[in-house]
């Protein structure tokens, strides 16, 4: 993984020197809460309903074992003994002391890890996929390029005050990991017929309260181009995105307002200003780049060891958490190990102190030392030989996190909602600890099985329940908690967003709602069709119909 230099940890250094005199002064009262919250957004503390928050930036989902146990310390020493890892991959502390944030900055700081540009008006994380650099299917490592992303956007001087916050995502396999298309600027790495390796980037994609699906600005742009051509896109958008408006800030609203043709021959005329200067991405930078993520020492391993098949023909529960939580690994004799972060009844994207050093421990025995957060929040161990997984799953399970229900009905997406964030409109956690109750049957689960619940507190869509395949969305209706609900979202490769199926649910009404439209799908599903597919075969009138019948 990639290691900083001495730029890198001077940076994040003087940075903590310089929030510890701000925090001090805040406290002192010498500065108001009003002249401290643009210092304290800038270094990643929000204030929300109860107390502060942190939101510590994880670089395309990627950790050490080492970051791993700072962060379980942090947790332990400054928070309530958990985090919370988030959809951008990176994991929020929900309940730090003023006090304490210089601290736990320079505790961070010391495993190289920040909180720099997670907040405010900023390139926010730049999100990747989680199977990057292992999986079976990608074009090429999409790490190298999301670091390389991740440098040129830190701090860049043109682009430090926004319009609004951006978000990049980066992916190099035909199955989409990043809901790349729902990002202010998506790069895909794609492979032409001559054979080279360059990137398709999209711009305008979003959710919110304007969701939309990103446009493709650049069919092709050439491994050298890749910098040029982004700083092109941001400089459009810092000269014509609007500022007078908060709800039409977004790079989304203005692709749509010029309109996709007249905003590529925007970009087209300022890329052919800059696109053979000092942006130029020379080789030598890229093979610098790719030497931090050189493969690790795998063993020559039989594609499936005899012991493995004979575990599974053996436990039908390890055979039941190997067939949904792994996937296909590069590298014969290895998979891909995906830690559910969603066992029943738990808030979604949780953890405690001790399974995050215990998590740490179990990365440096059986995946050299590394591991991933996904955008789902869950857990990845990339490079897992398949001679390992019965000790690991047994392992994972004494520690809560070996649910099989990776992709399946428990696998649940959720914001904080309006336990903390102080612009929820409802309860968020609550709801989908009920759902994931009633669903707990891993068998009904995975009768059901391939489904996306997604679920947001609010229309800013934290959650993602615009790409849910049943996406919920919490409603303020005259001081009482509502929940509205959609069918038909996807994140993926064949994205889209979500159709509202009617008026919303009460609180006590959401999850027999849902239990409905499970029903619904079971009686007219054909021949093995995943939800999505059914839905996109009937529409929504047999769901709304059954749902409003029985509201």
């Amino acid at each position: 993984m990639y290691r900083y230099d001495q730029f890198d940890q001077r940076l994040v250094d003087e940075r903590v020197a310089q929030f510890r005199e701000q925090v001090a002064r805040r406290l002192s009262g010498e500065l108001t809460e009003d002249e401290f919250k643009p210092l304290r957004l800038m270094n990643g503390v929000y204030l929300q309903l109860h107390a502060y928050m942190l939101r510590v930036s994880i670089p395309y989902g990627l950790l050490s074992s080492k970051q791993m146990r700072m962060l379980a310390h942090i947790a332990r020493t400054y928070d309530r003994d958990y985090g919370h890892f988030t959809t951008r991959q990176n994991i929020q502390y929900n309940w730090p002391k003023l006090e304490d944030l210089p601290d736990i900055l320079a505790d961070l700081a010391s495993v190289e890890m920040h909180a720099i540009q997670t907040s405010g008006n900023s390139f926010r994380n730049t999100t990747a996929d989680q199977y990057a650099g292992v999986a079976a299917d990608e074009v090429e490592d999409s790490r190298v390029y999301a670091e390389i992303i991740r440098q040129w956007s830190t701090l860049h001087p043109e682009f430090s005050f926004l319009p609004r916050k951006f978000k990049i995502a980066v992916t190099a396999s035909p199955k989409d990991r990043t809901a790349v298309w729902f990002h202010d600027i998506g790069v895909i790495m794609r492979r032409n017929e001559q054979g080279e390796v360059g990137f398709e980037i999209l711009a305008g994609g979003g959710q919110g309260r304007t969701p939309m699906i990103g446009k493709t600005v650049g069919k092709f742009v050439p491994k050298k181009h890749l910098l040029s051509f982004l700083e092109a896109i941001m400089r459009v958008y810092n000269m014509l995105g609007r500022r007078d408006n908060i709800f039409k800030a977004r790079i989304k609203i203005l692709v749509h307002e010029t309109g996709i043709d007249e905003f590529r021959r925007l970009v087209e005329e300022e890329w052919a200003r800059i696109k053979d200067g000092y942006l130029d991405l020379p080789q030598a930078e890229i093979d610098r780049i790719y030497a931090h993520f050189q493969p690790p020492a795998y063993q020559k391993l039989p594609h499936v060891p005899p012991e493995f098949e004979k575990k599974r023909n053996e436990d039908k529960v390890f055979d039941h958490w190997v067939t949904v939580n792994t996937a296909a690994h590069k590298r014969p004799g290895y998979t891909i190990v995906n830690l559910s972060l969603k066992p029943v009844g738990v808030p979604p994207g949780d953890m405690t102190s001790a399974q995050m050093d215990a998590v740490a421990d179990l990365a440096d025995r059986y995946s050299f030392g590394e591991l991933r957060v996904t955008h789902e929040q869950n857990l990845t161990f990339a490079d897992v030989r398949k001679t390992d997984l019965y000790a690991l799953w047994r392992e994972l399970t004494k520690l809560n996190l070996a649910t099989a229900n990776v992709g399946l009905m428990g696998d649940i997406i959720c914001c904080p909602g309006l336990d903390y964030c102080a612009l929820a409109n409802a309860r968020s956690i609550p709801v989908a600890q009920r759902i994931s109750r009633r669903f707990q049957d891993l068998k009904r689960q995975h009768d059901i099985g391939p489904l996306r619940l997604k679920m947001s507190g609010c229309i800013n869509a934290c959650g993602h329940h615009h790409v849910g395949h049943i996406g919920i969305l919490g409603v303020d209706r005259k001081g009482e908690e509502y929940y509205q609900i959609s069918l038909g979202g996807s994140a993926d490769e064949n994205a889209s967003i979500g159709d509202i199926l009617g008026p919303a649910f009460p609180s006590d009404g959401v999850v027999d709602a849902v239990e409905t439209l499970i029903d619904t799908y079971i009686d007219i599903r054909a021949n093995g069709e995943s939800f999505l597919e059914t839905y996109r075969r009937v529409g929504k009138e047999p769901f709304k119909e059954r749902l409003y019948a029985t509201a």
